[in-house]
């Protein structure tokens, strides 16, 4: 035989990177080589075995034991291809596991901000909401003393109707004055509670309701809040200077779906946008001066004009958004008002109630708030409520009662839809807020509260 060697080379993939330890003896010619270990380029494991000439060990005791390494080493080598194969395959599971878990980690992250954001939007609108609740408990508690005194009217229109019923049947038992004067109070008292019920402090202003898109950022619209039961007319003045027709529509509804209206040519231009229409006639500020003019749109002609003395004009003391606005008039349940300001209350809002006659001042109020700083206000029940701007977020926030002659700060939400107020007028009659809205007119319903006291009946 051929002296030959054997080159058995095993290629181990070993998941771990486990590598053999090398035994070579002295001189691998005179005796057997047992085996040797290395890595290939790809960092694979090689393990190299090298036989010895047949000759020579053929009949060795430790071939047998080399041959029974080799199957040991092919065995090794086959069950770690198997555990190559398996891991292979769990690595690529654990590596779609993990792509998944991130995902998950990903979507569970979004559901923890979106719940904190849930949370915080509900603990605002709840807060939001208490506020708005705060200050209706001090005017609950006083609507249980009104009912104590409703229920005393209840039972005296029982008696009172009782003994009509018996005054029927008995002619002369009572007297017929002493009845008529209890008829004739309790008819005044009851008319006075029903009058007081008409007013009362603002808590709520609704969302917006736009009623029309028309005519240029500034102007005024209105109806008269002592027009005949059924006269819902509309008046609409366009711009805030160098202008003097008013437009009359002849309901609401054609103010809302038609341009079919009445112009009347004013004798003056007007100056801001405080006009006010008040039992068929209407006032204005003359532009560039301190003298208010009544109109009657019945005559087409001036029935009254008057100096406001004192009260600055020509932008000198103008609400936030400028527009020759020094001089508003108002009404309200009450009456005629001027709102204006100063130099001898240093710029700040004075407020007049007017004769609607004669234009005359009935008394007026010196209130601590800059006039410059106010964006809008307009007058409930003897109260003047100012909002803290004109664009953007608004809010009432300032009110002064002729009442007590006392104000406070409140914080009452006010939704400015189209950024820009340039008017914003109470209308007792229909209980709602006129505004021009930059080019839109607008109505917004209040909700007002009332408290009635037995001294006042």
């Amino acid at each position: 035989m051929q002296p030959a060697s054997k080159l058995l080379t095993l290629i181990l993939l070993i998941f771990m990177g486990t590598e053999l330890t090398q035994v070579l003896p002295a001189n691998p010619e005179e005796s057997w080589q047992v085996y040797s270990s290395a890595q290939d380029s790809e960092g694979r494991c090689v393990c190299t075995v090298v036989a010895p000439q047949q000759s020579m060990c053929s009949r060795d005791a430790r071939t047998k034991q080399l041959r029974q390494l080799l199957e040991k080493v092919q065995n090794m080598t086959q069950s770690i291809q198997v555990l190559d194969q398996r891991t292979q395959r769990d690595l690529q599971y654990v590596e779609k596991m993990e792509v998944q878990l991130r995902g998950l980690e990903t979507k569970f992250r979004q559901v923890e901000e979106n719940h904190k954001q849930n949370i915080a939007k509900q603990y605002k609108a709840i807060k939001a909401k208490m506020e708005e609740l705060r200050p209706l408990i001090p005017v609950l508690e006083e609507y249980k003393a009104d009912a104590k005194l409703v229920l005393q009217f209840k039972e005296e229109v029982q008696n009172l109707t009782s003994v009509l019923s018996e005054l029927q049947e008995e002619m002369g038992a009572y007297d017929y004055e002493e009845l008529h004067n209890r008829v004739s109070n309790l008819e005044e008292r009851l008319r006075a509670c029903m009058q007081k019920l008409a007013c009362g402090k603002l808590t709520g202003i609704s969302d917006p309701i736009t009623i029309k898109t028309s005519g240029s950022r500034f102007g005024s619209w209105m109806t008269d809040p002592l027009a005949p039961e059924g006269d819902t007319r509309v008046w609409y003045m366009d711009g805030y200077h160098n202008n003097r027709f008013v437009r009359e529509y002849g309901s609401m509804q054609e103010f809302m779906t038609t341009e079919n209206f009445t112009s009347h040519r004013l004798p003056h231009p007007w100056s801001g946008t405080g006009q006010v229409v008040y039992n068929g006639s209407i006032y204005f500020n003359k532009f560039q001066s301190h003298v208010i003019i009544k109109y009657d749109f019945r005559t087409s002609s001036i029935s009254k004009s008057r100096q406001l003395d004192y009260a600055g004009f020509n932008n000198a003391y103008h609400y936030a958004w400028g527009g020759h606005s020094d001089i508003d008039l108002m009404v309200d349940e009450g009456g005629l008002w001027a709102v204006y300001a100063t130099n001898q209350n240093a710029g700040n809002i004075v407020i007049s109630k007017l004769n609607p006659n004669t234009l005359q001042i009935i008394k007026s109020w010196t209130t601590n708030h800059p006039k410059r700083s106010a964006g809008e206000s307009f007058m409930i029940c003897g109260t003047l409520y100012v909002t803290n701007g004109y664009s953007g977020g608004t809010k009432v926030y300032y009110a002064y009662s002729t009442n007590s002659s006392t104000y406070e700060y409140i914080d009452i939400a006010f939704q400015n839809k189209y950024s820009h107020i340039s008017m914003l007028d109470y209308n007792p009659r229909d209980r709602a807020l006129y505004a021009w809205n930059n080019g839109h007119q607008v109505l917004y319903n209040v909700t007002l509260f009332h408290v009635i006291r037995s001294e006042e009946l």
